[in-house]
């Protein structure tokens, strides 16, 4: 499949091997499981089980590697997506998502459409696009981010001073609450909720967005590869927490520093054909 990023490609080839991953709360998705394992049967699939889902649902049997699978299937929401899409990374396993969560937007089907829609993935018929990720480093440290890094106050109800240079520019000192540097998937999450710009899947770039700024001027950027972000926290008494995906990464202390940047990985998002974005985009957030 190619390596551009958030371009489009047809499958086209029969899915023999699926791996499976489900919602965290395994009575979210109620029966859907066994609906999977029947369809499965009916098509010739082999369902794969990574460990943690065995032992989410008490399956007894060892299951082959799920990443040499042709398909990874989500029984959940957006948060399982993530989760899928994280454990995949790296692996070109295609991952297809069942909405059994709130919004879905990363999703393909809904859960009446789960017998229609995966036989049709099993087939062949889905896309795949690829999307960028992140990359955040502290010192020798270095963690993937498949939605957002978020540099936010290490304090509860106390502001951070983060200096904050893109390149070698420096763009000043913002009294805020955090800095979110977000992904294309990423930027309809957290990012959407605090005004940032959506970005477009094909967009090969990060949305930064401050968290409260106490400023009357601040506004959110689009920043393309190879232009990396650097925060520092100049505040005195106060840590900065460094989260990746909404799992803290790090602490970073008075002069501490975070580097954010475009990484070299991309997630697999496999999607049935007229599931686009902008349909995804009019469905979820249109009036």
């Amino acid at each position: 499949m190619s390596s551009t990023p958030g371009s489009t490609v047809q499958s086209g080839r029969r899915v023999r091997r699926a791996a499976v991953v489900t919602h965290g709360k395994p009575e979210r998705i109620g029966p859907a499981l066994g609906r999977l394992e029947a369809l499965a049967a009916g098509h010739g699939v082999e369902l794969v089980f990574p460990e943690e889902e065995r032992a989410k649902h008490d399956l007894a049997s060892a299951d082959g590697d799920p990443a040499a699978a042709d398909l990874a299937v989500v029984l959940g929401g957006d948060g399982t997506m993530l989760r899928a899409l994280t454990r995949f990374l790296g692996t070109r396993v295609p991952v297809i998502g069942v909405n059994f969560g709130r919004v879905g937007f990363l999703a393909s089907m809904h859960p009446d459409e789960l017998e229609d829609g995966l036989a049709r993935a099993f087939a062949g018929d889905f896309v795949v696009v690829e999307l960028p990720t992140l990359e955040a480093r502290v010192g020798e440290e270095c963690h993937a981010a498949v939605n957002d890094v978020v540099v936010t106050s290490g304090t509860l109800g106390r502001m951070v001073e983060l200096v904050w240079s893109i390149g070698d520019e420096d763009l000043g000192r913002q009294p805020c609450d955090g800095l979110i540097c977000s992904t294309p998937s990423g930027s309809t999450a957290y990012n959407l909720s605090n005004g940032g710009p959506v970005l477009v899947w094909g967009l090969d770039a990060m949305a930064l967005t401050f968290v409260a700024p106490h400023s009357l001027h601040v506004r959110p950027l689009v920043v393309p590869r190879g232009r990396d972000l650097t925060v520092t926290n100049q505040t005195a008494d106060v840590p900065a927490v460094v989260l990746v995906d909404g799992h803290e990464f790090t602490r970073i202390g008075s002069g501490g520093r975070v580097e954010i940047g475009l990484g070299p990985q991309r997630t697999m998002l496999a999607t049935l054909p007229e599931r686009t974005f902008f349909r995804r985009y009019r469905e979820t957030f249109g009036s």
